[in-house]
């Protein structure tokens, strides 16, 4: 009998051999084990973490860009507002009408009064600086002399919180400054008064002294309620002269009507005369705004 083959002895008893098993196994599951393996859990982790740490920096950036843009729109919207505001402050002043019933420009330090030209006649409009805050309020349009006289009256009444009152901005404190005579002064000290060579001609009679609308009774100028004050700074004057004026109308004798003439002169060497320019100096949140402002021609 002959010896078995050496190919017999290492063939198994299902007749293949060895060579077809690795074969098989390389081709099978084992193959498809190698080609499926991933990730593991701890690189995982290292992914997320590290794309937690991007996100985070991303958020950290896009909210500084949002919050400068959010300040620089503050800042915008702030610097607009206050050249709005001083373009008002502007204008008033050059607007500024004598009206010979009240001061056309005063000034007592916390308060600047002003009566200023507009649509169909002359408003009273003060600015003031209380509670912190900067407000500018303006009365009615007034036609006749006893109007602006009352709106005078009540805005040495007004508290901040009337109908009308603007609060253009936030202030601490303030200080105007008049120019006359060649230098920046006090506005409550005493400047200079007209005299009869350089003070207003007087209107022609009949002429109203304020622009008086088409349903307004009576003149600014003669009537209830629109007899011409005259004097801006010494009140009592101004009715010494009318009613001189008005005894020399009735009475038709010169004695009256040289006391009239008087009683008018008077009255116009006492009148202060407004100055050439104002000066604002004012304390606002974001630091000291200083202004010059020249008066319009309308001040007479």
């Amino acid at each position: 009998m002959e010896p078995p083959s050496p190919l017999a002895l290492a063939t198994p008893r299902g007749g293949r051999p060895p060579a077809a098993r690795r074969s098989r196994f390389r081709g099978g599951t084992l193959g498809h084990a190698v080609a499926c393996s991933g990730f593991t859990l701890v690189e995982v982790l290292v992914a997320l973490f590290i794309m937690a740490i991007l996100a985070a920096l991303a958020w950290r950036g896009l909210d500084g860009i949002v919050r400068a843009r959010e300040g620089s729109q503050a800042v915008m919207d702030r610097t607009l507002r206050l050249n709005t505001v001083v373009t008002q402050w502007e204008q008033d002043l050059q607007a500024v009408q004598e009206t010979g019933a009240v001061p056309a420009l005063s000034f007592d330090g916390q308060s600047l009064r002003l009566t200023r030209r507009v649509e169909g006649g002359v408003a009273l409009v003060v600015w003031a600086v209380r509670g912190g805050v900067w407000q500018r309020w303006a009365a009615p349009t007034a036609t006749r002399v006893a109007d602006i006289s009352d709106h005078w009256l009540r805005s040495q009444q007004l508290l901040g919180n009337e109908p009308g009152q603007l609060t253009v901005a936030e202030a601490s404190t303030w200080q105007v400054y008049f120019y006359r005579g060649n230098a920046w002064t006090n506005p409550q000290s005493t400047g200079n008064f007209a005299t009869p060579g350089n003070a207003p001609a007087a209107p022609p009679a009949g002429t109203p002294v304020l622009p008086v609308s088409p349903g307004a009774s009576g003149s600014a100028g003669s009537g209830p309620g629109g007899a011409n004050l005259g004097n801006p700074t010494n009140p009592g004057a101004a009715p010494d002269a009318a009613n001189a004026a008005s005894e020399a109308a009735g009475g038709g004798t010169a004695e009256a009507a040289q006391a009239a003439a008087a009683a008018a002169a008077a009255a116009a060497q006492q009148r202060e005369l407004l100055p050439d320019a104002v000066r604002l100096v004012i304390t606002l949140g974001v630091g000291t705004l200083t202004r010059d402002i020249a008066l319009g021609s309308g001040g007479g």
